[in-house]
């Protein structure tokens, strides 16, 4: 890889993650968390999109801008990194849902040059 690794344990703890989805979350170019299965807003959002409920990982591009979100999909993940479903940003905001991957640790590469 010709990029610093961001997450040291991102295979062991995702393995069903798809290769693509691993290299740009790595390379910093999307941007995986954790969701709070508990938030009144993620839940609401289940009663419309039954699949979320076996989402635990969501990838999303940090890059795009709030106003344009909508052009955005967002790719939900089981707890194994096995693809559940992408939803677009039309369906739902992400805002309030979100958590820190807390199983996921920084290699020292990379909190060496952050």
């Amino acid at each position: 890889m010709g990029y610093i690794v961001k997450y040291e344990n991102l295979h062991t703890e995702l393995p069903k993650l798809q290769t693509v989805l691993l290299n740009t979350i790595q390379s910093e170019c999307l941007e995986i968390k954790s969701i709070d299965k508990t938030c009144k807003k993620y839940i609401n959002n289940c009663s419309k999109i039954p699949k979320l409920t076996k989402a635990h990982y969501v990838v999303y591009s940090k890059y795009i801008a709030k106003e344009n979100h909508k052009y955005e999909k967002f790719i939900f993940l089981d707890n194994d990194g096995l693809e559940i479903c992408d939803v677009s940003g039309v369906e739902m905001e992400l805002y309030g849902i979100l958590n820190t991957c807390e199983n996921l640790f920084l290699s020292e590469e990379y909190k060496h040059i952050h």
